[in-house]
């Protein structure tokens, strides 16, 4: 294709691509992995993504991220370092958008409770569940189960893995068991989302008062970022402020991604793909920006993550997706006809967990709002609510 000429030749291509599940003609006016992008972005679990937690239940506020928001802010950094990297831009964008398909409602409290849940019928991973959105749950195409991608955009999508899981997963949990390395693509994608999510969480962090700029100025990160901003625009605060320390914070982790990354590539002198997979991790920051990033995962997680306001929610959150999995555990009726057992060919043990998995296959599907009214339905008794 005519937009891949130009990419390294360790860089994936749809030519030399392992090709999807099922075989389709070629498209003729973009590339395979462009194909990818877009049948993610038609599909039903990206739109729910709109109406998903990141930190903030979506109700909360109109101005938090969401799934959807934090998707696209991966894929547009992802993109920036891939094409100073020669890397396949498409394939990164196509893993971004999809990475977060498979996430419950209210984040990873919603995550842990489901794993929870579901730890006698094989636990709950949500890279595991995004690869099973696109494989097989999203319903679009006559001809088979799924979006049918890629090998190289599911296996970026498959971020992490247990070694249990991939076992049963043939190719595409191959490079757990082996400890490969994925594309390059898949690498920066992975680093992508690390850094859209720290810095946004600073912002949305500082939106909703849960964060002080008091606090936020005690990280050497931020706090030499902020003084640059005060050097530059003397006097200026507020969001204006804010909005141009985040905005070089993000700068100085892509500078430095694509710089390290780059020394890396050079050092290792990968000529194919396969050299990609059989060598150390490629894309990194240097050593110096990976301690800095530490230091700024460890600060959300401590002052927002665990904030108190933050933990109501989140208890909250764990008592609607226990109460919706136990309820639909004990009387499958309940569930909408698409996700109750359609054979009684099964034993009972595995009935059960056919049935637990389709209960988590519907939990995990369902938006913020979507979960919080479907347990006021099946709960709540009133008038409103039969």
């Amino acid at each position: 294709m005519s937009s891949e000429a130009s990419l390294a030749p360790y860089a994936a291509h749809s030519a030399t691509s392992q090709g999807r599940l099922f075989d389709e003609a070629s498209p003729n006016s973009r590339t395979e992995f462009q194909r990818d992008r877009d049948r993610i972005v038609h599909s039903t679990a990206f739109r729910r993504l709109e109406y998903k937690t990141q930190v903030f239940v979506n109700h909360e506020g109109d101005l938090f991220r969401t799934r959807l928001t934090h998707s696209i802010e991966v894929a547009q950094i992802g993109r920036s370092i891939a094409r100073n990297l020669q890397l396949n831009e498409d394939l990164v964008e196509a893993i971004a958008l999809a990475h977060d398909l498979g996430h419950t409602p209210f984040g990873h409290a919603g995550q842990d409770a489901l794993n929870a849940c579901m730890d006698a019928h094989g636990g709950f991973e949500h890279n595991l569940q995004s690869l099973r959105v696109v494989d097989k749950l999203e319903q679009r195409y006559g001809a088979f189960d799924g979006l049918n991608l890629m090998f190289e955009t599911r296996e970026g999508i498959l971020k992490h893995c247990s070694l249990a899981n991939a076992k049963k997963l043939g190719q595409i949990g191959l490079r757990f068991i082996e400890r490969r390395q994925p594309t390059l693509e898949a690498q920066v994608a992975n680093l992508a989302d690390e850094i859209a999510y720290n810095n946004h969480d600073i912002d949305d962090g500082l939106r909703s008062g849960l964060l002080t700029l008091e606090q936020m100025h005690q990280i050497d990160f931020y706090a030499v970022h902020s003084r640059e901003v005060e050097a530059v625009f003397p006097g200026l605060s507020g969001r204006r402020a804010i909005n141009e320390t985040v905005r070089r914070m993000i700068n100085a982790l892509i500078t430095d991604l694509i710089r390290t990354s780059q020394q890396r590539i050079l050092e290792a002198r990968p000529q194919t793909l396969d050299d990609v997979r059989n060598a150390q991790p490629l894309i990194a920051f240097s050593d110096a920006m990976a301690q800095q990033a530490a230091v700024l995962k460890g600060f959300l997680r401590e002052n927002l993550y665990r904030h108190y306001l933050v933990n109501r929610m989140t208890s909250k959150a764990r008592r609607i997706v226990v109460d919706l999995y136990e309820c639909f555990m004990r009387e499958p009726t309940l569930l909408p006809p698409d996700y109750q057992l359609s054979s009684n060919d099964a034993g009972i043990a595995e009935s059960t967990q056919l049935q637990a998995r389709q209960v988590a296959d519907y939990i995990a599907g369902m938006t913020d709002r979507y979960a919080i009214r479907e347990h006021r339905r099946l709960f709540l008794v009133d008038e409103g609510h039969l």
